[in-house]
């Protein structure tokens, strides 16, 4: 699920009986990047963006990457859901820093130039993108609800531009399909929406 912040990812994926025992679903790694050696990198890079971008999506992208190549232990596993993708890390919020000069075109080279070298040698390729399209103010209203203390300052200029970088890449080639939900509505619409679509995301056919 390829979405922005604050839209209850976690809390949105789908939950019918088939999924919970073919599926493998992946939380974004907040824990990882809270305790590097001690350091809290995502505080670090709300704080100071110019400064912290380059460190924070340079193990950022570690971690996605980790999450995305590892095989399931359990060979009941056909599909694996995680939050965000290597390609959203990369075309997303790498191009949205680039666009808000938090980034050195010598940083921005090298972050590039780490995603081409992961695209070449491992399979992260992509079957489908759910996009729970939200608005940014709603999307910042729920940031302000979930309280995050990283978050507490987020402005919602950044959050129009996370929103513009998004819809500026699932608008192009992405490689893989892409079915997008209205997320603006009341959670447990989009739950029912994420559900309906159960065996569209398991690699079957969409159902009514």
């Amino acid at each position: 699920m390829d979405v922005s912040n604050a839209r209850g990812r976690a809390k949105l994926l789908p939950t019918s009986k088939k999924c919970t025992k073919t599926t493998l679903k992946l939380e974004e790694p907040l824990h990882e990047w809270r305790d590097v050696s001690g350091h809290n990198l995502l505080s670090l890079m709300y704080s100071d963006q110019k400064k912290w971008i380059f460190t924070f999506q340079h193990y950022v992208h570690l971690s996605r990457l980790k999450i995305q190549t590892s095989h399931p232990c359990n060979s009941n596993i056909t599909v694996k859901m995680f939050e965000r993708s290597v390609q959203n890390s990369r075309y997303c919020f790498v191009e949205n820093a680039r666009r808000q000069n938090f980034l050195e075109d010598p940083e921005y080279q090298t972050l590039l130039a780490w995603y081409d070298y992961t695209e070449k040698c491992l399979d992260t390729s992509l079957d489908l993108i759910v996009y729970l399209k939200t608005s940014p103010q709603v999307v910042w209203e729920r940031v302000m609800r979930r309280g995050r203390a990283e978050e507490s300052e987020v402005p919602l200029e950044y959050l129009q531009q996370v929103h513009d970088s998004y819809e500026s890449w699932l608008n192009s080639e992405v490689g893989c399909e892409v079915l997008t939900i209205d997320a603006d509505r009341p959670l447990d619409l989009v739950k029912e929406d994420l559900d309906r679509y159960t065996y569209k995301i398991l690699g079957g056919n969409h159902t009514n």
